[in-house]
């Protein structure tokens, strides 16, 4: 007998509307009010804006997750990017769970767990040709799909009210570099029977046609590595292994060898040959210390940095830092990838500009050479994952506001009603029952900030006086008080970093000096607390009327 009150419902805790930190709950409530078990699919970092000032990563808010751990029967990991991965070490340290990944993947997660000495954690490889994965209600079909990582998985979701289709970053490539592509038979075996909804990647919606090839760019590399003179230094984000095989591939052809550098290029690309998905010739790739030895036009160096990351190792080639590595005049600089990540656009823009300074040949996106191509699927892709899967109802992710509106006008051009479109945004639940489906409650959530090794210690505030400290400064301002009397002992001192260079400027901050003291004199003081209020409202309109600039007010009391 069907029990009419079961629910499952379906939210991300983060990369809804956004492009990375994505972590999405399903849930089974067989009441219909009190969730009794969930799946965690992905667990990402985010990355920081330019205004937050010394943050390393964002990462999701897990304070739902931890209320409810001993419902989470399993954590299911669809690729090897960092926005899908990364979290991981800051969950596991607050529950556990078991982690099911694709073989690949999996070699990413070890050591991503390894690094921050996280122990004792289940990890089991998944086969996406042939496993099941049964965690409870629900049982989870992998099928491989095409990203620009290779082993990555989607997934077909069986809940006791039908089936749940999660595509993850995906797209269509026929011609794909490691000859393994999306497995159309088996996601439309699946979808056969009919799918309650589809979760998939909208980050492509705006974008007309198909996206290209991986395969398509392989030409381009060696047109550039063959009229190289010099040095080729080649860069790409270290997870994109299959673009790491196709430079591995010219510089065979070229007749130079392969140098790796930079922690995250050979960690990534020593397990990926150890799993069989990068290959070359052990001769071929050589260590540092004999590429030095080589002629410089018999070397190719797959390096760190395609972000243009301060201290990655192309940022210290091309701020003349790094211990053993230089360019100079006829080397060669080629950017494939593209400067997605907040920030990095300027990173990269910086790293060009000292290139061409030091008249290096640089290829980089500006370029139009098509050094990069999306591993995510546009117009046409989408369109052609909604005819396998043909959902009753859709939910965009991995994109921000403007892609998941694309993502729905595309699904109602194809026939669906505007209400089967779910835009929803971190928290924000949709409900399934034998009913149909509704976007219903919402589950509060923040953004959780990293730096250095405090994990949600820095909030608005901190990046607010972070902002104000880089943008103008810091004043100290020492006063003397003199309990008894209820009143200074003597005039204040103001003390500036950041604010106006103070030998140049002595007179000003003189007269600020007074001006503060002349308005003291007037007020009645009666304890530290007013003198420090009286003194920040009295500087902050004196720095604003005077220069229009608000650093930062930090008055000190000495009471004598």
């Amino acid at each position: 007998m069907r029990n009419k009150k079961e629910k499952v419902r379906m939210f991300g805790l983060a990369g809804t509307a956004g492009v990375t930190e994505n972590l999405y709950v399903y849930e089974y409530l067989p009441n219909g009010r009190d969730p009794k078990e969930m799946i965690v699919v992905d667990c990402g970092v985010g990355f920081p804006e330019q205004g937050m000032y010394g943050v390393d990563l964002i990462i999701p808010d897990f304070t739902y997750l931890e209320k409810n751990k001993h419902k989470i029967k399993g954590i299911v990991i669809t690729h090897g990017h960092e926005d899908h991965f990364g979290a991981l070490p800051f969950l596991l340290k607050k529950l556990k769970a078991p982690i099911y990944a694709s073989k690949l993947t999996a070699g990413f997660i070890r050591d991503k767990l390894r690094d921050h000495e996280i122990k004792n954690y289940k990890l089991k490889v998944i086969n996406l040709e042939k496993d099941e994965i049964k965690l409870g209600k629900f049982k989870l079909t992998p099928f491989r799909v095409c990203h620009s990582v290779p082993d990555t998985a989607a997934f077909c979701i069986d809940t006791p009210l039908g089936k749940m289709f999660h595509v993850s970053d995906y797209k269509f490539d026929w011609t794909p570099v490691d000859k393994r592509p999306f497995n159309i038979a088996k996601a439309a075996a699946l979808a056969s029977e009919g799918v309650l909804g589809l979760a998939s990647d909208c980050l492509g919606s705006t974008s007309p046609g198909y996206t290209e090839s991986e395969s398509s760019i392989e030409g381009r590399i060696e047109t550039i590595v063959e009229k190289a003179k010099g040095k080729v230094y080649f860069t790409t984000i270290s997870s994109n292994i299959s673009r790491m095989q196709q430079a591995i591939n010219v510089a065979k052809r070229q007749g130079r060898k392969v140098c790796l550098i930079g922690r995250s290029v050979v960690v990534k690309a020593e397990i990926a040959k150890e799993m069989g998905y990068l290959k070359y010739p052990d001769s071929l790739v050589i260590d540092p210390k004999k590429a030095r030895r080589m002629n410089k036009d018999q070397i190719l160096y797959i390096i760190s940095g395609s972000y243009g990351q301060p201290g990655s190792a192309l940022y210290r080639i091309a701020t003349d830092d790094h211990r053993y590595l230089s360019v100079e005049e006829g080397d060669t600089v080629i950017f494939s990838g593209d400067p997605a990540p907040p920030g990095s656009k300027t990173n990269v823009d910086f790293l060009v500009d000292r290139f061409f300074e030091k008249n290096i040949d640089v290829h980089y996106y500006d370029m139009q050479e098509d050094l990069h191509v999306s591993g995510h699927g546009s117009m046409e892709d989408i369109k052609l994952l909604f005819g396998i899967v043909k959902p009753k109802h859709f939910i965009p992710i991995g994109g921000t506001i403007r892609h998941m509106r694309a993502y729905s006008e595309i699904a109602q051009s194809m026939g669906a009603k505007k209400e089967e479109v779910f835009e929803t945004a971190a928290g924000e639940i949709v409900e399934f029952d034998r009913e149909g489906a509704r976007q219903k409650g919402k589950i509060d959530v923040k953004s959780v900030l990293v730096d250095g090794l405090g994990v949600g210690d820095v909030g608005n505030v901190v990046l607010r006086d972070r902002q104000v400290l880089a943008q103008d400064g810091v004043v100290m301002v020492v006063l003397q008080f003199d309990m008894n009397q209820q009143n200074l002992h003597e005039k204040p001192e103001i003390i500036s970093r950041g604010f106006v260079f103070e030998k140049e400027t002595k007179d000003f901050l003189h007269q600020a000096e007074n001006s503060l003291f002349q308005k003291l004199k007037k007020k009645r003081v009666i304890n530290s607390h007013q003198l420090k209020t009286e003194t920040v409202n009295h500087l902050e309109h004196y720095f604003n009327d005077k220069i229009g600039r608000r650093p930062m007010i930090l008055p000190v009391v000495v009471e004598v």
